[in-house]
Parts: structure tokens; sequence; C-alpha cells
């Protein structure tokens, strides 16, 4: 999903927010090859495209056919532009997800919680459509200066119950597709031993900088871990900062 390191952050306020001019000449010939094919991508700014490229290793023909395959997607997933609170108005009522805070690097904090999610009480696809809804949400409230953000999925009283392996990949899939380059790093914490059966099955569907960005967290190094990523007045109050919830 993401290409270089997580420290590694650019601009939305011009070109010269960061990329070189190589970079952005390749933007302009990957914009020209898929505009051949769909005229619908005149409508992503140059960011979009340089996100898609660099998910590629700034192969011009990867890229290309990734992006089509987003505009493609796009149109399926969000015909209206975007999906509406009415539309997943239950998802959201379970309160998985909360969006809170800064990281040190000045990204946005996502928190979600994984003992809250019951797959045996949604439907896929409108699970699939929750997804969609929250990076949306998430992408709109970075900064300027920012592409990606930071996340901690807590599992904390997780069990059996709220394992749920197509879940899962269906929205690392939507991540990792239509998404890429927006997360920075994510830690996992409070992680039980049962949950590691379903990781390993979730694990080949990681692409391999995904992977990278992921961190188990140990109890033993939760404090200094989080302390070390996140100011303590962007961290929320449970975690030992003190930004309330």
């Amino acid at each position: 999903m993401d290409c270089g390191t997580d420290e590694n952050q650019h601009g939305h306020g011009g070109r010269g927010g960061g990329g070189d001019v190589s970079e952005w000449k390749k933007v302009a010939e990957l914009r020209a090859v898929v505009e051949a094919q769909d005229p619908a991508s005149k409508e992503e700014d140059d960011f979009v495209l340089r996100r898609f490229l660099r998910a590629r290793d700034h192969n011009i023909g990867r890229a290309s056919v990734m992006l089509l395959q987003y505009l493609s997607w796009k149109r399926g997933a969000k015909p209206h532009g975007s999906i509406s609170y009415d539309e997943v108005r239950d998802e959201i009522a379970k309160e998985r997800v909360q969006i809170q805070g800064f990281d040190r690097l000045g990204r946005p904090m996502v928190y979600l919680y994984g003992a809250r999610h019951f797959p045996a009480r949604h439907d896929l696809d409108n699970f699939k459509r929750y997804c969609v809804y929250v990076l949306d949400k998430i992408c709109s409230r970075l900064p300027v200066e920012h592409e990606k953000f930071a996340a901690v999925i807590d599992l904390r009283g997780w069990g059996y119950s709220n394992c749920d392996i197509r879940g899962y990949v269906a929205g690392l899939n939507i991540m990792q597709s239509y998404y890429p380059e927006r997360l920075g790093r994510v830690f996992l914490i409070h992680v039980p031993y049962m949950f590691l059966a379903a990781w390993k099955m979730v694990y080949p569907f990681i692409d391999e900088r995904t992977r990278k960005k992921i961190v188990f967290v140990a109890d033993r190094d939760l404090d200094a871990t989080l302390h070390d990523a996140i100011e303590e007045s962007q961290l929320l109050e449970e975690y030992g900062g003190k930004l309330k919830l």
C-alpha cells in the first residue's frame, strides 16, 4: 500500500510540497496514459496520481492499471461521490472506530476496537461500505501538509466471536487497492494469543509495504511505545494521555 518510510510526508499545497521534478514528470505521463482510457481520471488531482504511482514503485504501467481499477471501483462503490451517514448508520452505532488527536508527525490518530466487531451481526457489503465511509472520513481530516494517518488497533477482549477473516481481508483490500499511500503506521495492542491464528490467515493478503507499517506491541512496552509516538496531550486518557475521548 505505502511506498517509502512512514516519516516521508508530503504536502498538498502545491508541487513544492514534495516530490522532485522527475516524479512530477512521471505523474504527468501517468495522467496522459490513464485519461486516454478513462476520461473520469481528469477529476483526480496530481496528488492522487502520485500516491498510485508511488504505490507501484513509479512504474507507470502498473500504476495505470491500479488507477484504472480504482476509477472503476469508485463509480460502483460511491455512485453519488461518497457514502452517506444514513447508509452506514447501524455500523457507526457500534462505535468500533474513533478518530482523535495526532501523532508526533502530525498525522491524525485512528483507534479501532476489535472486540466491538461481531461478524455474525453484519452484512459483508454493508461492512465494506462502512470501511469506505471511515477511510473517507479519515482522509477528510488529514492536515494540508500530510497524506497519511496512523492507527491503534486495540484487541483487548477480542475473542472468536469477533473473528472475521472475510471482513478483515475485505477491509485490507479496500485500503491497499483504493487508498494507497494513506497508512503511515499501525500499532496492534492488547493482542490475545488466540488472535495469532486469525493473523496467520490474514497475513498472506497484506502486501509487503503494508506489513512494514504494522507493529505488534507487547503489554510491557505499551506505555513507552505510545508515548514515543504520540505526545501526552494528543494521547487518549485510556492509554495514559491527557486527551479526552
